[in-house]
Order: structure tokens, then sequence, then C-alpha cells
């Protein structure tokens, strides 16, 4: 028997009543012999109770140092009780903050990146019998002050202690029985996956499906540590996140995940010269905005169009951002279109098989829905289409690909 790191969300913690569960969960993994670390969220609501409460004292855009203290203290409220429904059923555990196992991060407040976690007191307190109850989403820089790691945070810090202990599998346990072909919300007959690749659920996560956070795949590949996406509370095998083999079957799409947290702006009449890209995006990503989908079109006459896609909640920094710029650049206007959604076919599968790209433009086609823009590697193909379609579209897609569910 191994061990294993297992990841509870904040709905999977969201009362007393969950914790108890919880407890009781992982005591039947350590009766047939597994060790048990486990990372926990706050309890289901409590961070944007917390962040509401700064920002009504601190403003829109409080101290982001004292906000990661004030977010990091729903984490503690978890661990201990956790911890003390487990000491209730005679099982050793012990409640752990980020700065007690050393869970080192760069200084970026709201959004560290894990740099280092020192594993020997938790490689003790196991061999020991003890179950670490680890506060997830936050870390501690080099000066000792509290960070947290942004949204998914507590997925990332599991796969990371995962990853330093060795673990033989890190469980990520949620609402959901695993990765589907697509939300299961739209479409009914969505299918529950056994696997996918490190490389697929990357491309999905990326693209809007919520079952993990990106940050929390890349870091799974890299270290190659396999991920369970599994319920807390019903029976199943969940999905297993690994690498790809020779073994696995090869569909030619494994999902499609949609966005609905996109907008698009277009700097229209743009010189056609070297440069202009840099100049424009520039100045975007020098107030951190990340952008996503670029089109340029072919020169006419020496202008251009120049066309790009940002967070939902950057769409009016950036279009106020741009009008400074389109005038240094002498370009005729900027406009923008915060009601798109991005729809994205994944599947390793794509690689070897020709005529996928028609096939979505085809069904799209026939369901009278246009496509804006489009991006492609070689396991995805993500369209840009109006908001208002976005169901339509994935239902129409996951049809065609025939997504639809079949035995496990």
């Amino acid at each position: 028997m191994g061990l294993i790191v297992q990841k509870y969300g904040g709905t999977s913690v969201g009362s007393t009543e969950r914790i108890a569960q919880v407890a009781e969960r992982i005591a039947g993994y350590l009766a047939k012999g597994h060790q048990v670390a486990a990372v926990v969220s706050a309890m289901s609501g409590e961070t944007n109770r917390l962040v509401a409460m700064g920002q009504e004292l601190g403003g829109e855009y409080p101290s982001r140092r004292e906000m990661d203290v004030l977010m990091a203290s729903g984490e503690q409220v978890t661990i201990a009780l956790l911890s003390t429904a487990l000491l209730r059923r005679g099982i050793s555990a012990k409640s752990f903050l980020a700065d007690q196992i050393a869970f080192r991060t760069d200084a970026a407040h709201g959004r560290a990146r894990i740099e280092h976690i020192d594993t020997q007191k938790l490689q003790t307190e196991l061999a020991n019998g003890v179950v670490p109850v680890v506060a997830g989403f936050q870390g501690v820089n080099e000066h000792g002050e509290i960070t947290t790691l942004g949204r998914g945070g507590s997925d990332t810090s599991a796969v990371a202690l995962a990853a330093a202990l060795e673990a033989d599998e890190c469980e990520i346990c949620t609402d959901v029985e695993g990765v589907y072909t697509t939300d299961p919300r739209i479409v009914e007959g969505a299918r529950r996956l056994q696997q996918i690749t490190f490389e697929e659920m990357l491309e999905l996560a990326s693209l809007g499906s919520k079952v993990l956070h990106p940050r929390s795949v890349e870091f799974a590949g890299r270290y190659r540590v396999p991920v369970r996406v599994m319920s807390t509370f019903a029976e199943g095998p969940g999905t297993l996140i690994t690498l790809e083999n020779d073994n696995m079957e090869q569909a030619i799409v494994s999902g499609i995940a949609h966005s609905t947290e996109d907008a698009k702006i277009t700097v229209s009449g743009v010189p056609d010269i070297p440069g202009i890209a840099s100049k424009i995006l520039g100045p975007v990503g020098g107030k951190n905005i990340e952008v996503d989908m670029i089109v340029q079109n072919t020169g006419v006459d020496g202008m251009t169009d120049f066309t790009f896609t940002v967070k939902r909640q950057d769409f009016q920094p950036t279009l106020s951002l741009l009008d400074d710029v389109a005038k240094d650049i002498g370009a005729r206007e900027v406009t923008g279109d915060n009601t798109i959604a991005k729809v994205s076919i994944v599947g390793v599968g794509m690689r070897s098989h020709a005529g996928v790209a028609t096939k979505v433009f085809d069904r799209l086609a026939s369901e009278n829905i246009n496509i804006q823009m489009i991006s492609t590697s070689e396991i995805k193909i993500s369209v840009v289409i109006a908001e208002r379609y976005v169901e339509l579209a994935v239902r129409a897609l996951h049809d065609v690909f025939e997504l639809d569910a079949q035995p496990d």
C-alpha cells in the first residue's frame, strides 16, 4: 500500500457534517493500509466572505499583503476542524500551516508560485502513523510573510506536496465524479473519462474546464504525479490524469471546453509595419493583462486590423489603455465586444487524424453559428463565437464527434 495525498475542496468541507464525512473517508483509506496526507481548502464561501470584508474596509484594491493574511485564515479553520474530527475517531492527526512545514513561495502576494517544500517534518509524522492535515492555497516567502497561490491554489498545493513526498497518487476530491467529455449541465449525455493525458487536461483546464486549475495540471505533468479527480461523497474510480502511453485509447476528441469569461478587442486601421504588434500588446502586458487569441489581418494599402482576446474582467481597463496607444501609433479606432464565448475541442488523437477542423467548421455552419476567431495547436481547436450560441455549439460538437455516454 502506498502514500496518497488527498485534496478536499470547499464544498467537500463546507460544513461540520461534511468534514465528519471526510474524516470517515480518510479512515477508510487508512484501514486499507494506505498512508494519507490531506490538503484542504477553506469552507465553501469562506474565502469570498473574507475578501468582501477586506474590500469593505480597504476599498476595491486593498493591500495584497494584508489580504493574503486575511484569506489564509480560512484554511486554518478547516485544518483544525478536520484534525479534530480524525482525533475523535482515534486517528492520530496534526494540522499544519504553510510556515510550519516551510511551504516556500516567491514574494508575489495573491499569485505566489511554489519554490520549495521541506518535507522532513511531514515524513517523520507519516512514519509515526500521523495523518498530516495541511492548509492549501497558502505559502510563506523568504521573509516569513504569508502568501496565497491565487485561484485554484489548493489544487496546486496538493499536487506540489504529492511531488515533494513522492506520493503514489494525488486525489483531488471534489463535488464531481471525474472529468467529463464536456459540462454535464449543458450536455446530459456527457461521459466521464476513465483517464486523460496531462497534455489534454492542461488544455481543457486552460480553455475553461473548471475541474482543475491549469497550474496544478502543469505541476503534475512536470513532476509526473498521477492525479485522480473523484467525488468526495460518491463511490467510483474518478478520472486518472497521467502520461500518454501506447495502451491509452486515442480518441480523436477527448473533451470540449467552453468559456464565457473572455472579451474581444480590435484595433482597426493599424500601420502594417514591423513591430506594430509589440507596440499594441507591450503596454497591455505591462499592466499584467493576459492576452489569449491573436489575429492580424493581411495588410491592405499599408494598413491592417489587429484583434485579440483578454479576460472579461480586463475588458474596460484594456480599452482605456489602448485609446492612448491608438493615438500614438496612428490607428483609426479601438472597438470591443464582451459578449463572446470560446469553445474548444481537445484530443491527442487529433495529431493523427485529418479533417477535424473541417468537421468543426461544417457543423457550426449547419447551426448557423458564425466563427469570429480561430486558434489551433496539435491537440486543440478553439473558436470564438457569440456568447448566445455557446450551449448550442457545445451540444453540436459533442454530437458530431460522438462523445455521448458509453459504458465505462
